[in-house]
């Protein structure tokens, strides 16, 4: 084991010296960067908060810049112009995503929507997301899932008005019991029956998606430094091998259900939620590229994922951001008393008519995106970016973090400043390279627009329905903004706060 070690290190550092001679040769004109050193490359820059530090390097090298990881090039893009390149005019080549532990251990092997490589398997998940797990026709038929939870959410911080709540328990059980019901067909958080059958309660589920978020954005050294994977230094491989456990005897669970109700249904079955639309598409003998179970498992795990954390996270955001500048609170308060009144709550069709609500949430996303380096894409052949060449292989990471601070496109850019969107036709869907909170291209989320009606219509549920206050003991400024990374980014420090109905108690 020691001299396989050592022939590693000594090839390690032999590449490290030719291949930078070997591309010398070539001419090869890499975007500006920091030098890196012997084996890691540049890694010894990386804070625990990778999305700040390259915000500070980028800041050095210019809008784009290369980096190494380990053995691997990472080229960064963090403007408008760079991130428009990447993801819209040259898409196909850098639609790519590169091998990683999480997309190994986490996703069955890359048989996920997120992970999957770009090819005939990717495009026929794409094609399913779509039209058929996100059309607007089913979006639109799920819509009493989302009104009947919301209510449910509203009722319990009701019950706990005038004491201190942990906001993010409440946002991360009304997703969880949303996607759940979308997805599954029935909620998973009533604790009674997940214990009864066995598989999870509704705090193991949701702290297994904080997990997957979290595994999945980690800065591994082994993705890096392939010859030390086997290693698992920093113990993230151990504890991806254990939450795929976890995952598969869950989803092995909903499959089994799923599919005996299809059997014994028969010629009646009728599909209620999104697995039973996948385990339908996946029966279709006409694919191109055949589904198997884990790739359904997969794709059950994506959308139960994905739906779950980004709105949550994004809420708690906006309503830390609110209670530090009631002055903002303020004028939400009005705009919803304006509009709404106050003797119903708001619907979704009500967003339209709510701007300012409208402007809270882009600016959170501004602020605080849910993925503030876009999911990793790789370079699937050489290529020119103006001047630079940019070599097969190299991951590429999109910083809209930087994006959302850059002085040139917003005043102010560190301040949470609403009224920046107010009149402006700055959307998310991916065509306004200022505010990329769901990405662009090809690999941009394909859920983004049941994302964004949860997100909107909870957090104006809950400043149409409540005061919102920090405890006694708090004042505005120590509302504690700190974070954590991962493929989500959210609070380090959970908020508290202490919510007082606004509305008739008949209402909830």
């Amino acid at each position: 084991m020691d001299l396989t070690i050592c022939a590693a290190v000594l090839l390690a550092a032999l590449s490290f010296f030719l291949v930078p001679a070997y591309l010398h040769r070539r001419k090869i004109n890499s975007p500006p960067g920091p030098k890196p050193w012997p084996i890691i490359g540049n890694l010894n820059l990386i804070g625990p908060l990778p999305h700040r530090t390259i915000h500070q390097l980028s800041k050095k090298y210019g809008p784009i810049m290369q980096v190494r990881f380990g053995s691997f090039p990472v080229v960064i893009a963090s403007s408008v112009e760079m991130a428009k390149i990447f993801l819209i005019n040259m898409d196909a080549n850098f639609s790519g995503r590169p091998k990683t532990a999480s997309g190994k251990y986490t996703t069955y092997n890359y048989s996920d929507i997120t992970w999957s490589p770009y090819g005939a398997y990717w495009r026929q998940a794409r094609k399913w997301c779509v039209t058929e797990l996100f059309s607007k026709k089913r979006i639109q038929s799920y819509e009493y899932i989302r009104q009947e939870e919301t209510k449910a959410l509203l009722k319990e911080l009701h019950a706990a008005s005038g004491t201190n709540v942990v906001i993010k328990d409440y946002l991360a059980k009304v997703s969880l019991n949303v996607i759940s019901r979308m997805v599954l067909g029935k909620k998973y958080s009533d604790d009674n029956e997940e214990e009864e059958s066995g598989i999870v309660s509704s705090k193991e589920f949701t702290d297994m998606i904080e997990e997957l978020f979290y595994l999945n954005g980690v800065l591994n050294i082994g993705d890096s430094i392939p010859w030390i994977d086997f290693l698992d230094l920093q113990g993230y491989v151990k504890r991806m091998k254990i939450l795929s456990f976890k995952f598969d005897r869950f989803l092995e669970h909903v499959l089994d259900e799923h599919n005996e109700r299809r059997k014994n249904e028969g010629q009646d079955f009728v599909a209620k939620d999104m697995v039973d639309v996948l385990l339908q598409l996946a029966d279709d003998p006409n694919l191109e590229v055949k589904i198997q179970r884990h790739g359904v498992k997969a794709f059950t795990q994506d959308l139960l994922a994905g739906g779950t954390e980004s709105s949550a996270v994004t809420v708690e955001w906006a309503i830390s951001e609110l209670l530090r500048k009631p002055e903002i609170l303020e004028k939400a308060t009005e705009e919803l008393n304006r509009v709404i009144g106050t003797s119903r709550w708001v619907e979704e069709d009500d967003m339209r008519n709510l701007p300012y609500i409208q402007a809270i949430v882009k600016e959170t996303m501004r602020l605080h995106p849910v993925a503030p380096l876009l999911a990793p894409r790789e370079a699937r052949q050489d290529c020119k970016i103006g001047e630079y060449d940019i070599v097969k292989g190299s991951r590429i990471l999109v910083s809209v973090w930087s994006i959302g601070r850059d002085p040139a496109l917003w005043e102010e850019p560190n301040e949470f400043v609403p009224e920046r969107f107010i009149g402006k036709n700055i959307d998310v869907i991916g065509t306004d390279f200022e505010l990329l909170p769901f990405g662009a291209g090809r690999r941009m989320c394909p859920g983004y627009a049941l994302g964004m009606k949860v997100i909107e219509s909870s957090l104006a549920n809950l400043l149409h329905g409540f005061s919102w206050k920090l405890p006694k003991s708090m004042q505005k400024d120590e509302v504690n903004m700190e974070e954590i990374f991962g493929l989500s980014t959210p609070k380090k420090i959970p908020l508290v706060t202490v919510p007082e109905p606004r509305l008739p108690l008949q209402l909830y």
